[in-house]
C-alpha cells in the first residue's frame, strides 16, 4: 500500500508559506516535493485536495503581498460569482494602497488606488461568503476536532457542460468541496485582519475568503483594465447574477468621473446589458455594434400563433431580424428538436433568423457581420 499522506491538521486545506512550515517543523522540503501539496508561487504551497481555480491562485497571491492588498477588477469579479472571469492560470488583479509598493510577480497584475478616493466601502468585509469551492467536505472536522464555521461554497447555476454561466454568490444549496476552514467568530484578529500573522504557535496562511473589492468598483475596474469585448462580458455576469445593478453602475461611473479611464469605465457601462445569457451572447453583442451594425436588443419577447412568448438571443426588433447563439449543449437531440420547433415558431410570425455559433463567432466573424448586415438591410435598415 502507498504511505498515507504526511498532512499536518494545520496545512490540511490551506494554502501556506512553505518556509513558515518548515520553520515550524510541521514539514520538510522533503515532503514539500510530494504530491500532497502543490506548488503555487515562490514560497507558497498548497494542500493539492483544493481545486485548481482562480480563487486558489488569489489567495496564494496575497500571500506574498503587503498588508492592505486586495483582489480587484476580473480577478474580484471571479470571487463575486463570475466564474468566466478568470481561470486558474489566468493573471490575479491586486488593488494596493496608493502608497504601498510590491516587487512584480509572475501572473500579477498590480494596481495602485488614487492616493485620496472618494469611493466608499471599497471592500467587502472578510467576513463575507467565501469564494467557490473551499471550504471543506461536509462532516470534515477542522484541525481543532470541531466542524468549521466557514459558509459552504456557492453552487454554480449553470447546466453541467454549459460554459460560461455564472456562480450564484448566495451560499445556500453549495456543493461540499474542500477548503480552509475559517474564523469561528468574525469579529476576532484573524476576521479583521486577512492575513494570520507569524508569530508562536500559528503559521502564516490566509485566514478566511480573500478581500476583494465590492461588485460596483470590480466592474468598474475591469471596465478600465480589461479588453471591452471580455469587459462587457464580465459585468453582464455582475449584472446577471444581481450583484450589482444599472443604479449602481451609473453611480460607480459618476464618483470616479475624474479619474483616469473614467470616460472609459462610463462608455464599456453603456454597452453592457444583464440580459444576455452567456459570455459569447455578450461578446456577440459588442463586437456587432463595433462592426457598424445597430445594437440589438438581448432577449426581446416576441409572442408566436401558439401564445407562447420566446426570446431570441439578440433582436432588432424593427426589423423583426433575430440571431440566436448556438452553445455546445445546442447539439443535444432534444435540444435540437425544441430549437427547430422555436425556429419556426419565429419564422411563421414573420421573423428572419440567423444562427450563430462559437466557430464561426471566433473564426468566420467578417461574414457572419456580412450576413446579418445583408439581413437587417434586406428587411429595411439603411446603413
Amino acid at each position: 500500500m502507498p504511505p498515507h499522506p504526511h498532512r499536518p491538521p494545520e496545512l490540511a486545506w490551506q494554502v501556506f508559506r512553505g518556509s513558515e512550515a518548515i520553520r515550524r517543523g510541521l514539514l520538510s522540503r522533503h515532503h514539500l516535493r510530494g504530491a500532497s501539496w502543490i506548488r503555487l508561487r515562490q514560497d507558497v504551497y498548497a494542500d493539492a485536495r483544493l481545486d485548481r481555480d482562480h480563487a486558489l491562485a488569489c489567495r496564494a497571491t496575497l500571500l506574498r503581498m503587503p498588508p492592505g492588498a486586495a483582489i480587484a477588477g476580473p480577478s474580484a469579479a471571479y470571487l463575486h460569482g463570475v466564474e468566466h472571469a478568470a481561470g486558474f492560470t489566468d493573471d490575479v488583479h491586486v488593488l494596493l494602497p496608493a502608497t504601498v509598493r510590491a516587487d512584480s510577480q509572475p501572473g500579477v497584475r498590480v494596481h495602485h488606488a488614487p492616493m485620496s478616493s472618494t469611493r466608499s466601502g471599497l471592500l467587502v468585509p472578510v467576513g463575507a461568503a467565501a469564494p467557490a469551492r473551499t471550504s471543506p467536505p461536509a462532516g470534515t472536522s477542522s484541525p481543532t476536532g470541531t466542524r468549521s464555521p466557514v459558509a459552504a461554497p456557492p453552487a454554480a447555476d449553470r447546466l453541467p457542460g454549459t460554459p460560461g454561466r455564472t456562480r450564484s454568490p448566495d451560499p445556500a444549496g453549495s456543493r461540499s468541496r474542500p477548503g480552509p476552514p475559517g474564523p469561528a467568530d468574525p469579529q476576532n484578529s484573524a476576521a479583521s485582519s486577512p492575513f494570520a500573522q507569524s508569530s508562536p504557535g500559528t503559521l502564516m496562511i490566509l485566514a478566511g475568503p480573500p478581500p476583494r473589492t465590492e461588485p460596483a468598483a470590480c466592474a468598474w475596474e475591469t471596465a478600465v483594465w480589461a479588453d471591452p469585448v471580455k469587459a462587457v462580458g464580465i459585468i453582464d455576469g455582475l449584472l446577471r447574477a444581481g450583484s450589482v445593478n444599472r443604479s449602481a453602475l451609473a453611480s460607480e461611473a459618476a464618483r470616479n468621473s475624474c479619474r483616469p479611464g473614467g470616460r472609459r469605465a462610463a462608455w464599456v457601462f453603456g454597452l453592457t446589458d444583464g440580459l444576455a445569457q452567456s459570455p459569447p451572447e455578450s461578446h456577440l453583442r459588442v463586437r456587432l455594434v463595433f462592426a457598424g451594425l445597430p445594437r440589438p436588443v438581448a432577449q426581446h419577447p416576441v409572442r408566436v400563433s401558439t401564445g407562447l412568448i420566446l426570446h431570441p438571443d439578440l433582436a432588432w426588433p424593427e426589423f423583426r431580424v433575430a440571431v440566436e447563439y448556438d452553445g455546445q449543449w445546442h447539439s443535444d437531440t432534444d435540444r435540437m428538436h425544441l430549437d427547430r420547433r422555436r425556429l419556426n415558431q419565429l419564422v411563421e410570425a414573420g421573423w428572419l433568423v440567423l444562427h450563430v455559433t462559437g466557430r464561426r463567432l471566433h473564426k468566420e466573424f467578417p461574414a457572419l457581420v456580412r450576413e446579418i448586415r445583408a439581413a437587417l438591410v434586406a428587411r429595411g435598415w439603411r446603413p
